[in-house]
């Protein structure tokens, strides 16, 4: 029993270390990824607090797209769908829980 929860875990988790690196490679130059530090650069905001913003999930569409935005600095890219789901599940791992707090 232990052996199938333990594996239940481990296809969500990889998920989540492939959208960790989508966001090292393409997001970390000026973004913070992670729990704690500031984003490099002043205007990007770190990804921890996205969800306090608006919903992240918005943001799906916009990353299969390709996103587009109102400032030169930011490159415009775009993923593919399975890329998308890994991105918003690494997102999602940053939105602090109560334990967190």
């Amino acid at each position: 029993m232990i052996g199938t929860i333990c594996a239940a875990l481990t296809p969500a988790a990889a998920d989540q270390e492939q959208g960790r690196r989508l966001a090292q490679l393409y997001c970390a130059r000026c973004h913070a990824i992670d729990k704690v530090s500031p984003s490099p650069l002043r205007i990007a905001p770190p990804f921890r607090t996205l969800h306090e913003r608006y919903p992240v999930e918005m943001l799906q569409e916009s990353l299969a797209e390709g996103i587009v935005t109102g400032h030169p600095t930011m490159p415009q890219f775009s993923f593919e769908p399975d890329q998308v789901g890994d991105f918003m599940l690494f997102l999602k791992s940053l939105e602090r829980g109560p334990a967190d707090r």
